[in-house]
């Protein structure tokens, strides 16, 4: 992450990562003696920094230490674009692009979102997503510019040595859900698409 990928706007920085469409967001920070003021969405200013996608659905949720998440996305016509963040505690949040004409196809990228530092994380449609949680409870949330759809689920094993993606937590401290441990590989994943 370069800074000369930044783009300064008033409310916002938007900070660009190796992998084409992802974005960091850092929203201005307005702090006084009561605590502090941060504009966290805004339409036409995310439309002005490049960002034009039209949320439907806000989730959030909270966890606890060690907890990984992940790596899901939703099967077209059903994909997501998200806008995610921290609001309480730290996570690691990680995207893997799954676009197959993608220069980057299979290449990862991971961002702490946190409490502290306010970042969101703008993942477009095309991507798988997952989190850890690094701090003792975190709550996550995150703007979806498509509706859930049970049927459309699909995943990628979050501890695909292939894509060797570094969570942060030791492996004998994670906490993940069954069904996040039957998810294929991301070379089966690759071989079942085509």
């Amino acid at each position: 992450m370069h800074r000369k990928n930044l783009l300064q706007l008033k409310y916002m920085e938007i900070i660009k990562t190796p992998i084409e469409g992802l974005l960091i967001i850092e929203p201005r920070v307005f702090n006084d003696a009561r605590g502090y003021f941060i504009e966290t969405y805004n339409e036409q200013r995310y439309r002005e920094a490049g960002i034009d996608t039209v949320f439907v659905q806000d989730n959030q949720s909270c966890s606890s230490y060690g907890v990984v998440r992940g790596l899901h996305f939703q099967k077209p016509p059903y994909s997501q674009a998200k806008l995610v963040t921290c609001t309480l505690g730290r996570v690691l949040d990680v995207a893997v692009d799954l676009r197959p004409d993608s220069p980057t196809y299979g290449q990862h990228f991971a961002v702490e979102l946190s409490e502290e530092n306010h970042r969101q994380f703008f993942i477009p449609r095309g991507f798988a997503h997952g989190f850890s949680v690094l701090s003792e409870k975190a709550v996550f949330a995150y703007k979806c510019d498509n509706l859930y759809h049970p049927e459309a689920e699909g995943g990628i094993l979050l501890g695909d040595p292939d894509l060797a993606i570094d969570w942060l937590i030791p492996e004998n401290e994670r906490i993940i859900s069954e069904k996040d441990t039957k998810h294929p590989t991301f070379n089966e994943y690759t071989r079942n698409r085509m």
